[in-house]
């Protein structure tokens, strides 16, 4: 099977919308809100592009016939709903031109679309420019994969030019860079080491969805790097750090974002926007692609009415709103001595 098909099945497979420390994150309740509806404005902006809600399908896939398929049906949700969309890893289609329409499906299905390409750190500034090319993207995805690439079998080993290469291309390319995790999360440290790379946007996309790491050890004949299934920080943790960071930075969140509360929380845990992967494309293979556009529009009602609930009519507002910490997150704000009366008291 091609790999890029076995990592969509897989994903399918050990997607889990149970267990995700977004559940130890309780918003303290306002019983004056003191707003209405009407007056929510769901816009926010992400590297200098304007979207219209604050949630958006980050990088899925590409590379086969088979996610030429999946691509095309995710810019039609994406088209359907006005949000912005990635691609998954172009590096496919930079080593074969066959597959690129593979990626090119979705300019050709969303035109008027902000789409973002998406490539590995170890790529050079010429394949990022060619990534860019390739569908004339909007902005440019770089993602970090370090424990992918030790658990794959025909992974990277070798990670010692990164930081070279990311600052190479942050400042090569004519279009706006976000780094990405790729759900093993980040910390403040991570943060200011990209910050001082010229790097503005940062999406920290931390554990509680999709795993790569099981994903990887799944393909191994093996299946020894079961222990790594859970590796990294959770995306609450990571949006805990990044609000530590010496830098500031544009904070975007994914990972085990499984409905809107998860979305709403991860906006008042700081994050511009959000973006969301496993949940569309399990809803797109279970249901399809009406029902997903179906789900997105009632997630986006739905936040229009939590917004209301806090008082809030912006997300800027929402970075004002007291949060209550429990369990494994609890645990890790004491360890990493972050402040949980901060944001108790937040208002």
């Amino acid at each position: 099977m091609n790999r890029k098909d076995e990592h969509v099945s897989l994903a399918k497979a050990f997607y889990d919308k149970q267990n995700n420390e977004f559940d130890t994150v309780r918003l303290v309740h306002n019983p004056l809100p003191q707003t209405a509806v009407a007056k929510v404005e769901l816009q926010t902006a992400v590297a200098g592009l304007t979207l219209k809600c604050p949630f958006y399908i980050n990088a899925i896939t590409g590379g086969s016939e088979k996610t030429k398929k999946i691509n095309h049906d995710l810019a039609v949700i994406a088209k359907e709903t006005d949000l912005m969309i990635a691609t998954g890893s172009v590096s496919a289609a930079l080593k074969d031109p066959f597959l690129a329409d593979t990626y090119t499906i979705m300019r050709e299905v969303y035109p008027e679309g902000i789409i973002l390409a998406n490539i590995g750190a170890g790529a050079s500034l010429m394949q990022a420019q060619e990534a860019v090319n390739l569908f004339h993207a909007d902005a440019l995805q770089i993602h970090l994969n370090a424990p992918q690439e030790l658990v794959m079998p025909e992974g990277d080993r070798d990670f010692s030019n990164w930081k070279e290469l990311i600052k190479e291309i942050n400042h090569g390319i004519s279009i706006p860079l976000i780094v990405k995790e790729v759900g093993f999360g980040m910390t403040r440290e991570a943060i200011d080491e990209l910050a001082e790379l010229g790097v503005r946007t940062v999406d920290i996309s931390g554990r509680g969805g999709t795993s790569f790491t099981q994903i990887e050890n799944a393909r191994r004949i093996k299946r020894e790097f079961d222990y790594l299934t859970d590796w990294g920080q959770s995306t609450v943790t990571s949006l805990l750090e990044a609000d530590e960071a010496q830098h500031q930075v544009e904070v975007l969140a994914s990972g085990g974002i499984r409905h809107a509360f998860d979305i709403f929380k991860a906006l008042c845990l700081g994050a511009k926007a959000v973006g969301v992967s496993g949940t569309i494309l399990t809803s797109l293979m279970n249901h399809g692609v009406e029902k997903t556009i179906q789900l997105i529009k009632q997630w986006q009602a739905e936040l229009q009415l939590l917004f209301t609930m806090v008082g809030a009519q912006t997300v800027q507002d929402l970075q004002h709103q007291p949060l209550i910490f429990s369990g494994a997150t609890k645990e890790w704000c004491e360890a990493r001595g972050i402040s949980l009366t901060k944001y108790g008291k937040r208002q």
